[in-house]
């Protein structure tokens, strides 16, 4: 059996194949992860977030409630994400005149064996969606970027600001 090095994808066995990583030997830690993106669109669609005029209803609103529901719902859609017991999710939605859209940031806490990147990028994610879903009979060509983790906390690898 191959040795693992700091190289090796953690979730592939010696065989090659794809399998949930063991994290029961690691210790449990207070974990943070951040992630961001932003959605991109016209000055008049932005208009609707910050007046409030969107035909289904608060824009921000109703994407900071999709985007926890995203990370609670990270292990049922990523396959090899390890169910977790949240300990808190933050999701903020920024309007910025000068993108012109909505600038996404969300975290994720939990103490456990394993971090919450995934939690934050599903967040994340799932915020931008639902912003073009309730926008999208206003504007269909809006245009969603820049996903990725700023700041993961805990466990033996440490911080990582990016």
């Amino acid at each position: 059996m191959p040795q693992k090095t700091p190289d090796t994808l953690s979730h592939f066995d010696a065989q090659g194949q794809a399998h949930m990583v063991d994290v029961s030997t690691k210790d449990i830690t207070s974990r943070i992860a951040t992630a961001a993106a932003w959605i991109k669109m016209s000055p008049e669609t932005l208009a609707h977030v910050t007046a409030g005029t969107a035909k289904k209803g608060d824009v921000l609103d109703i994407a900071r409630i999709a985007g926890i529901q995203g990370a609670k719902k990270t292990s049922d859609l990523i396959p090899l994400c390890h169910p977790l017991a949240i300990t808190k999710v933050a999701v903020d939605l920024t309007p910025d005149p000068t993108l012109p859209g909505v600038r996404i940031e969300a975290t994720v806490k939990t103490t456990g064996q394993t971090g919450v990147e995934m939690e934050a990028l599903t967040a994340a994610s799932i915020a931008a969606l639902t912003v073009y879903d309730m926008l999208k009979a206003v504007q269909k060509d809006m245009e969603i970027g820049g996903l990725h983790v700023t700041l993961k906390d805990g466990g033996k690898s440490g911080r990582f600001e990016g």
